[in-house]
């Protein structure tokens, strides 16, 4: 061990007067931390920064010499070494090499990644089933934290929703592939990026529910609610996707003589339809969500298909 008194390591012998602050490459600049007797210099800082690794691993390899040069490439195996080619700096060839250092180089990442978004409820999708390893989804938005999400885990789905709160935000998703001694590693492990993902212009709206109607005379009425979202009032009831999207949301009704294939529809930002019909004949009808402003997506779910009996009788 080193005697920080006189600056000897009595293991090595004398320490040059230069060595004395701890770098091993010789600068007084910035000192190093002193190191274990034994420690490999591989690694060690090397006048303020640290050689990568991959050098001394790549010591006397042929993509060292075809990358280094054949003088390099012998001599990068510690940090003192490395100091005699200051001009060494990490190279776009060794990345794939690097990787194999890291021991990512086996593990798949996930393709035909998809966004599955129904009132707000968002699933992402991917493949393959994971065979020795797991997966870790990352949420990125432009301007919120990542958030990490089915941690470790076995599936290729991930409920994400509540990722997402900030519905007007474009998000991106990273799928991570990690075997579970790697999260806390300080390597990026390796990942899939999905598509750009905004909800309030690509969740899909889902189907109205019908709460009532009838028709009298000449007039069919049509009472409907809106899809509930998975976001909840601080008071803990549900928000409906009129909540969010307020003005931009219309809903439209298609309606038919019962048994004929002619439809009319109407459009309005309530929740009631009233229109003017035969009267004495049946109609058929459904409601649909619109918003006009978007460019893709606009129509949503149709509900169900309902039908007044008006004039019917019992064989019809």
């Amino acid at each position: 061990p080193r005697d920080g008194r006189d600056g000897r390591d009595r293991s090595r012998g004398p320490v040059p007067r230069s060595r004395r602050t701890g770098c091993p490459c010789g600068s007084p600049r910035r000192a190093a931390p002193r190191w274990r007797d034994g420690d490999s210099d591989i690694g060690r800082p090397c006048c303020g920064r640290a050689p990568p690794p991959v050098w001394a691993l790549l010591a006397g390899s042929s993509l060292a010499a075809a990358v280094l040069g054949s003088g390099a490439a012998s001599a990068v195996g510690s940090c003192s070494e490395v100091a005699r080619f200051p001009s060494l700096a990490p190279h776009s060839e060794l990345v794939g090499e690097m990787e194999k250092v890291n021991g990512y180089e086996e593990l798949p990442t996930a393709v035909n990644i998809t966004w599955s978004s129904i009132n707000f409820k968002t699933i992402l999708q991917w493949q393959p089933k994971p065979s020795g390893y797991f997966y870790t989804v990352e949420i990125h938005g432009r301007t919120s934290d990542v958030k990490r999400k089915c941690i470790l885990t076995s599936e290729t789905e991930c409920d994400v929703t509540d990722a997402l709160r900030n519905v007007k935000e474009t998000y991106t998703a990273h799928i991570l592939s990690v075997r579970p001694a790697e999260m806390d590693d300080f390597e990026e492990p390796p990942f899939a990026v999905s598509e750009k993902f905004t909800p309030y212009s690509q969740t899909v709206i889902g189907k109205p529910e019908i709460k009532n109607y009838s028709q009298e005379g000449s007039k069919l009425n049509v009472v409907f609610k809106d899809p509930l979202t998975p976001y909840v009032f601080p008071n803990g009831s549900f928000q409906s996707i009129q909540d969010i999207f307020q003005h931009d949301l219309e809903y439209k009704l298609y309606y038919w003589k019962d048994q004929s294939s002619g439809k009319k529809d109407v459009m309005t930002k309530s929740h009631n339809f009233e229109v003017s019909v035969d009267s004495g004949k049946s109609y058929c009808f459904y409601v649909q969500g619109i918003i006009p402003s978007r460019r893709e997506n606009r129509n949503g779910r149709e509900s169900m298909v309902l039908c007044t009996s008006v004039g019917r009788n019992i064989l019809d």
